[in-house]
């Protein structure tokens, strides 16, 4: 391994991959910046970057570097934080990636009691609809709504939840009772963008036949507030419908669809005690709480 701090410039550049974002981040000059990065590459004798006007893509050195500087970094932060076993609470950030409907109906409250309980704690919750890279460490630990089956991960099941169609009860008021599968057929639906559908798992609509979608985000809580302006008929997570008042589930004896959250980490992190700590009470918090809400949407 270089000089550490040649490796925490490498870390940025590869991880942001452009010189003017790490720039910024480090609080240098690109110019600088990449005169350092170009001097790595002579002293390893290996191209790291495939430079471009687009940024600085990762060639294959240039991404095993990035996994050997990142177990090197999350060593490095586990010691400043101390040996756990002299503290029975959790301490320093943790950055957590999540799809918005976790993020914003669960995580939440999930997370302000962990905090309560671990007052030295920081979490920071990146509420992105895609999936997360940990490897260029976008995160420490991410929930994903399908089981990743490529990289060097750790994957584990949080829990199931239930979705269903729902409608405001202004829009049923105006359009009817909506009785049966054809008769959905004359409604408006809400729902994903097409072509911005990370995860197949969320192709909740092709699930019940595809169809015109007539409004559509790409954000679950968006979703949510144009069903409850009456904009139309969509899928909506029970553990939601606490969060928004006006909205009722239709067709529940005919269409319910189940789907899983899972925690995913990298397998460098997998001896991390301070982060398989946080991971075991994410998880815990998570399946309560999904319990919870769901109880009360029924």
């Amino acid at each position: 391994m270089q000089n550490w701090d040649d490796m925490r410039l490498f870390l940025v550049v590869a991880r942001e991959q452009s010189l003017s974002g790490a720039g910024k981040i480090l609080r240098l000059d690109p110019a600088t910046l990449g005169r350092r990065m170009a001097r790595l590459e002579k002293a390893m004798q290996v191209a790291l970057f495939v430079k471009s006007p687009q940024g600085y893509a990762l060639t294959q050195a240039g991404e095993q570097l990035l996994e050997r500087a990142a177990a090197v970094e999350q060593a490095m932060r586990g010691a400043a934080i101390g040996d756990l076993a002299q503290s029975d609470t959790l301490s320093g950030q943790i950055r957590l990636g999540a799809p918005d409907g976790c993020a914003n109906f669960l995580l939440p409250q999930v997370c302000a009691a962990i905090c309560k309980e671990n007052p030295s704690l920081d979490i920071q919750i990146v509420a992105l609809p895609r999936v997360f890279n940990l490897t260029r460490r976008e995160a420490d630990m991410a929930i994903g709504v399908s089981a990743p089956t490529a990289g060097r991960l750790v994957v584990r099941q949080i829990t199931q939840y239930q979705l269903h169609l729902a409608a405001s009860e202004t829009y049923l008021a105006e359009h009817g009772p909506i009785e049966d599968l054809a008769a959905l057929k004359g409604h408006r639906m809400v729902g994903y963008i097409p072509d911005m559908i990370f995860d197949r798992e969320l192709d909740y609509l092709a699930d019940l036949g595809g169809g015109r979608v007539a409004l559509a985000s790409n954000s679950v809580s968006v979703q949510v507030n144009m069903l409850r302006q009456g904009a139309g008929v969509g899928v909506v997570h029970d553990f939601s419908l606490p969060f928004a008042p006006g909205l009722r589930r239709v067709l529940t004896e005919l269409i319910s669809l189940k789907r899983a959250f899972y925690l995913i980490r990298h397998v460098d992190d997998a001896r991390n005690e301070r982060l398989a700590r946080f991971a075991a009470v994410l998880s815990a918090g998570l399946r309560a709480e999904v319990t919870r809400l769901e109880a009360i949407s029924v």
